[in-house]
């Protein structure tokens, strides 16, 4: 049998949490300019499953990549790292 590979681990802060156990992650990373070396802000947004509905809006979660849940669902949540305040 085939060993399963590594699944992707992303932190990120949740920025809808208005669906059914459904929550909208938004995801920050820096990368570097090539020719300028300018440190550059790049987003991107999740939607992740949140099956018991315990993510809030501005919280800080850890996700994960799954099986395709829906259309646009392939991450989960993993744990809530920061409650927001």
């Amino acid at each position: 049998m085939a060993e399963r590979s590594v699944r992707k681990v992303r932190t990120g802060v949740v920025v809808s949490a208005g669906r059914d156990k459904t929550v909208t992650v938004e995801i920050t990373s820096s990368v570097r300019h090539r020719m300028y070396a300018k440190t550059l802000q790049r987003r991107r947004r999740l939607q992740v499953h949140d099956e018991q509905n315990d993510a809030r809006l501005g919280d800080t979660v850890r996700v994960a990549e799954t099986r395709p849940l829906s259309k646009t669902k392939h991450w989960r949540v993993v744990e809530i790292v920061e409650r927001a305040r």
